[in-house]
């Protein structure tokens, strides 16, 4: 993937034109935390194809497999991110991602622990979950304690 994948560049409108679907939908999904699209200072949303793609799966969830929208929020919530960012048993300690399975971890607002110090945009767990299918390897390959 490029940088360009990446880069914001379209406007709201023009996301749910592509996406075949509302401004109101797109805005609820970010709100139930499945998508982080990036904001100008003047509130304006942007979304890039890397979004694109991951609201292209969310849809695809919804309506060919018919999961819900708390669903979707669950399947992401068990993305094992502490094994993927390598936190510290102290940072799992003082992380609401850890402990409870109500949202992504990227929806959660983090506090003394590393994912503080990260913008989620930016992170390698909402990076690395564009595309559905590899949510379902990434709980499968969790360590059994």
């Amino acid at each position: 993937m490029t940088e360009d994948y990446f880069k914001p560049k379209y406007p709201i409108r023009e996301a749910a034109k592509i996406l075949g679907i509302s401004v109101h939908t797109l805005r609820m999904y970010e709100r139930e935390g499945l998508i982080l699209p990036y904001q100008k200072d003047t509130g304006h949303r942007l979304y890039s194809d890397s979004d694109i793609d991951r609201l292209q799966c969310i849809r695809t969830a919804i309506r060919e497999k018919k999961i819900s929208i708390a669903g979707i929020k669950s399947l992401f919530s068990m993305i094992p991110c502490w094994q993927i960012i390598h936190c510290t048993e102290e940072d799992r300690k003082n992380c609401k991602a850890y402990a409870e399975s109500k949202q992504p971890c990227w929806a959660y607002n983090h506090i003394n622990n590393l994912c503080a110090t990260i913008e989620c945009v930016d992170c390698e767990v909402y990076i690395s979950f564009q595309d559905c299918s590899t949510v379902k390897d990434a709980i499968k390959n969790i360590p059994q304690s």
